[in-house]
């Protein structure tokens, strides 16, 4: 079966348009400064800094575009740990009662009350890949990483779209955790036994 990209995600955020102007000024609009791996997805030049409840703070976090309705923060768990941020397991998009912060930008800051997630671990398939892999939108698989310190990465939610390119992404504590680098691959994992 064919091999699946990895790759391997830092700290970001996505912003919506109102908090954008908040934080660069009214009628900002983002500077593309690379394409990522899915179609119309970038990451931006504009950098902003985080600061948790309790005043800890994240310096120089990278905007993705494009802009969306709603500001989400995502964070790996050693980052919630040392900002000591509230930042729930989540798909992205999912934030309701998730963690919140303050966003701050050359212009003005904004406080959110939630958004503020470690997103979960994911694969991007196109309707075809779906279809090869026997899988669909929705499903939870398991992925096998020949890296550094090979293992089994379980909870790996699928995500299926006519517009989405193959693509695993992980955050950089699972990508330090098993030696990953962009570019390494994964092999979809279709059943495995623990031995109790």
């Amino acid at each position: 079966m064919r091999k699946i990209p990895i790759g391997v995600s830092g700290r970001h955020l996505h912003v919506s348009q109102e908090h954008l102007e908040i934080l660069f000024g009214k009628g900002y609009e983002l500077t593309k400064f690379r394409d990522l791996s899915q179609p119309g997805q970038y990451a931006c030049e504009e950098r902003v800094d985080l600061i948790s409840p309790e005043g800890r703070e994240l310096k120089g976090v990278r905007i993705l575009g494009p802009v969306r309705k709603e500001t989400q923060v995502e964070i790996t768990k050693s980052d919630a740990i040392r900002g000591r941020f509230v930042a729930p397991v989540r798909s992205s998009g999912n934030i309701k009662g998730s963690g919140s912060a303050t966003l701050v930008g050359p212009k003005g800051q904004i406080t959110i009350s939630e958004g503020v997630i470690i997103a979960d671990r994911h694969i991007h398939f196109s309707l075809e890949d779906a279809k090869e892999f026997g899988v669909k939108d929705g499903d939870v698989v398991s992925i096998y990483v020949d890296a550094e310190k090979r293992g089994i990465l379980d909870d790996v939610l699928c995500r299926v779209g006519a517009n989405y390119v193959l693509d695993c992404h992980v955050d950089t504590d699972d990508g330090a955790a098993f030696g990953l680098k962009t570019g390494d691959e994964a092999v979809l994992v279709k059943e495995y036994k623990i031995v109790k």
